[in-house]
């Protein structure tokens, strides 16, 4: 929460950290959960994420309580959160963007299929997907501002039976909603070393799927080498095998790590961040901080006197540049056509000028243009997320 100035992190997935993500940069990002009486929460955890004495003795999992048992423990129903007029302005009119993650149940929790239960499982999604799609047809959300996705192997069948006209796409390396994170991560190791960025890509256009969203440790120095087959990266020649393989695909990385941010959204990668203090205007790579890189976008020209920014003179820079740089809303035809041919020659894309300006001719940044969106909120925090009391 902001009160006197001073910037204090609220808890992930609530309404107080979503607000200031989606008024503070490009978009956020959340996770969604179907309750008991079959409304939609937003929650990332399986588990109830409040003091285990506070259970009193119920189920744990999210899917076996009721939406106004969750809200009157301080959790936010979805469409509580799309009636927020501020939130509703920005993602309907402003060209913000949403970020929604479709979760599964634990496959004991109630809706959870079993672990064999793959029908359960693709219908579970599908109808997450259908509810979720009503809300933001019913509140007018464009269907260019909100993508689906979900760590679930049957994505494409579930999309398929929702009958979403909104992009969408799988979370691969797929990890299952069961084991500690330890173990999950162990199980997707062996998917993450045989799969390259190239082949990722190839995976997703298989399936579908419009949009790629993609780990940040394919462009880690540490551990992008470790897929099999040739590595990409941020610079030099792996920065120019990124965008012969990409092509003009919108990838989202998570998380994006400060000291890859600037390079992230230089390369044309949309960056989810767990970072939102308003504050934190000085990256560890040794930048100023451009927050709406999409909803406030810079030309070439601005991002060199960004670039050249000093520690010691950033915050004057920044104020300047927010002075004098539009919305993509606000951006008349002239200053539009420069930014979409500076970036079809940066990033390689395949579409037109003329046909991506026709296409976004309204408030949203085109599609492919990076973005900075807020990880569940203004960034993910401790467990558990809420002590129980109501917000």
């Amino acid at each position: 929460m902001e009160a006197e100035g001073v910037w204090r992190q609220s808890p992930e997935n609530t309404l107080e950290s979503l607000h200031h993500a989606i008024t503070h940069m490009d978009g956020v990002e959340f996770d969604l959960r179907i309750t008991a009486d079959q409304q939609l929460v937003i929650h990332h955890d399986r588990d109830v994420s409040i003091p285990k004495h506070q259970l009193e003795g119920r189920e744990p999992w999210v899917e076996a309580w009721t939406l106004d048992e969750l809200e009157a423990v301080g959790f936010l129903g979805f469409e509580r959160f799309l009636s927020h007029p501020e939130v509703l302005n920005h993602w309907s009119n402003l060209g913000k963007m949403g970020t929604v993650e479709i979760k599964r149940p634990h496959p004991k929790a109630p809706m959870g299929g079993g672990l064999l239960g793959k029908q359960a499982h693709i219908e579970h999604v599908a109808k997450a997907i259908t509810m979720a799609e009503t809300l933001l047809d019913d509140f007018d959300i464009p269907h260019e501002n909100a993508v689906f996705y979900s760590f679930h192997k049957h994505m494409p069948a579930s999309a398929k039976r929702a009958g979403t006209k909104r992009p969408w796409a799988a979370l691969i390396p797929y990890i299952p909603p069961y084991g500690s994170r330890r173990q999950q991560r162990l199980q997707v190791l062996p998917s993450f070393v045989t799969t390259s960025f190239r082949r990722l890509r190839r995976r997703h256009l298989h399936q579908g799927s419009t949009m790629l969203p993609c780990a940040v440790e394919y462009f880690q120095p540490s551990t992008a080498w470790l897929p099999v087959g040739r590595s990409v990266g941020l610079q030099g020649r792996a920065l120019e095998r990124l965008h012969r393989a990409r092509a003009g695909m919108p990838t989202y990385v998570w998380p994006a790590r400060p000291p890859l941010e600037t390079g992230l959204l230089r390369a044309g990668l949309t960056a989810l961040t767990d970072h939102a203090d308003p504050e934190f205007t000085w990256l560890p790579s040794g930048n100023a901080r451009w927050t709406q890189p999409a909803t406030r976008p810079l030309t070439e020209d601005q991002w060199s006197t960004l670039l050249a920014a000093r520690e010691d003179d950033h915050r004057a820079v920044l104020a300047s540049l927010v002075r004098e740089t539009p919305t993509w809303a606000e951006s008349d035809a002239e200053r539009r056509r420069t930014l979409v041919e500076g970036w079809r020659k940066r990033w390689h894309w395949t579409e037109s000028t003329e046909d991506v300006l026709s296409r976004f001719s309204g408030a949203t940044p085109p599609v492919a243009a990076p973005r900075l969106i807020g990880h569940r909120g203004s960034g993910k925090t401790a467990r558990p997320v809420l002590n129980g009391q109501a917000t």
